[in-house]
């Protein structure tokens, strides 16, 4: 599942070839993805991008007002294409959009938009479980899972006082606080193993056990992670950033090999993993839970 990183990705992508561009048509390939009807995704067409940005996990594609409009249409409730790519959505970019049309059912294509200039992109999604979420409104706002996001952890209001207060209000598993996007807004099961590996934490450490040094070293990780992850990503095309994710990271997807360790330190343990009904997590016993491994069964709990 792409996360805050790669999303951000995606947006500045996009933004760079698609403000200014008029949207030619909009195909629907899945109406299973599509959650809204009014406005109608033939609404986009004329319209030009005005801008691409990330919201959590959700990509919006914001338009304006069709040039020559002089009735008002636009302005603020112009259309915006907001997109959640789930588990295994993804956007496919075409500086040449296939002039064949999309013929729903027979493909992974669940939206394709056509711009004015020729090129356009696909959001596509593969496998059997489709969970691609495609949204036309005026306001993003409208989206009941876009209104209740949490605080943006790269954003000056994700400070290490809010942090703390958003562990204390809940006694909880802190892999689950890092997921939870009502909490915090863009963190997945990828960069989650990722941020309990660097501040040497147990999935399963509860959250009223984090004293303000333990806080604040999350917070710092929290920071670090995914700054790192965003400038890795920073440039990269649509096509190369399920690689770039997979490549920078330490334990997450790495079960059965050696643990990195952090900052030029080795650590050599071998990373293991939990898996529960629909995913999957993983982790180094050396650096996080004191050389103890956890229960690799469903539902595990940490073993004291």
């Amino acid at each position: 599942m792409p996360e805050l990183p790669e999303v951000e990705a995606l947006a500045g992508f996009l933004r760079e070839r698609t403000v200014g561009v008029a949207v030619a048509a909009v195909d629907v390939g899945a109406v299973s993805a599509l959650k809204t009807f009014s406005p109608a995704p033939t609404d986009l067409g004329g319209r030009p991008v005005t801008g691409v940005t990330r919201r959590g996990k959700w990509l919006d594609v914001a338009t304006g007002p069709r040039a020559g409009a002089d009735d008002g249409a636009g302005g603020p409730e112009a259309p915006h294409l907001v997109f959640h790519l789930a588990r295994a959505g993804w956007l496919r970019w075409y500086d040449a959009v296939p002039k064949t049309a999309v013929r729903p059912g027979r493909s992974p294509i669940a939206l394709r938009v056509r711009l004015a200039d020729g090129s356009g992109f696909d959001l596509t999604e593969a496998g059997t479980r489709k969970r691609l979420a495609v949204h036309v409104v005026t306001d993003p706002q409208q989206i009941p899972a876009v209104a209740t996001l949490g605080v943006e952890p790269l954003s000056p209001a994700f400070t290490e006082e809010v942090l703390g207060r958003l562990l204390a209000a809940r006694n909880k598993q802190i892999k689950s606080l890092l997921r939870d996007q009502s909490t915090i807004a863009g963190i997945g099961n990828a960069y989650s193993d990722e941020i309990l590996h660097a501040t040497r934490t147990s999935p399963f450490a509860l959250t009223r056990s984090f004293d303000e040094a333990a806080t604040d070293a999350l917070h710092a990780a929290i920071l670090r992670v995914l700054r790192e992850a965003v400038d890795a990503a920073a440039g990269k095309p649509a096509a190369e950033l399920k690689d770039a994710k997979r490549q920078g990271m330490r334990v997450h997807g790495r079960t059965g090999l050696p643990c990195p360790g952090w900052d030029g330190v080795p650590c050599g343990d071998t990373v293991r993993e939990v898996s529960f009904a629909d995913s999957s997590l993983q982790y180094c016993p050396t650096c996080q839970t004191g050389g103890q491994p956890l229960a690799d069964r469903r539902l595990s709990k940490l073993l004291r």
